[in-house]
């Protein structure tokens, strides 16, 4: 370095610690065997639902089945497995009160059983019960709000519910 060269301003070595910090990240995330998640792969082609199939859960399910690759079929038609949705069920439960007896707080549930067997009835998935909660604040004077609140966190259980269950069928290795 020559004696006369000016010294690097100090955003040009904030920069240069930045992507320094940067390239270090991305070595750490590469050999700790980091990866975004991919889509589930599954050892059978063809499903069928059976059970309570007419319910929010089951409906988006089989809807995301299609999406992920297998195809849903129904009635007498012949599948690898088939998938019986033994509750499906959503709950709203008063948590809070206050001194008057007006509600606070609620509580809402979707309950989801099912089991995975195959058409020669092998046990592949035995009884899975999911439940899932969410707490919502209530007012008396939002109630629209909070009933659209509501509805919202319903679907996003839905969601959490279903991808639970792509992942424990795409866990099954064999049939």
């Amino acid at each position: 370095m020559q004696a006369n060269a000016p010294l690097p301003s100090l955003a040009a070595r904030r920069r240069a610690l930045q992507q320094l910090a940067a390239g270090a990240a991305v070595l750490g995330l590469s050999g700790c065997g980091f990866a975004l998640r991919k889509a589930p792969t599954f050892a059978f082609k063809t499903i069928r639902l059976v059970g309570s199939t007419g319910t929010p859960v089951a409906s988006e399910l089989r809807a995301t089945l299609a999406v992920n690759g297998l195809q849903v079929v129904s009635g007498a038609t012949p599948a690898d497995v088939v998938l019986t949705v033994a509750t499906d069920q959503r709950e709203r439960i008063a948590v809070g009160q206050t001194a008057a007896g007006q509600v606070r707080e609620l509580q809402l549930r979707t309950r989801f059983v099912f089991f995975l067997r195959t058409s020669t009835d092998k046990d592949l998935i035995e009884n899975v019960e999911l439940l899932v909660e969410r707490d919502l604040s209530f007012t008396e004077t939002a109630v629209l709000s909070k009933a659209a609140e509501e509805e919202l966190l319903y679907r996003d259980m839905v969601s959490d519910i279903v991808q639970q269950v792509l992942r424990r069928l795409a866990a099954v290795k064999s049939l």
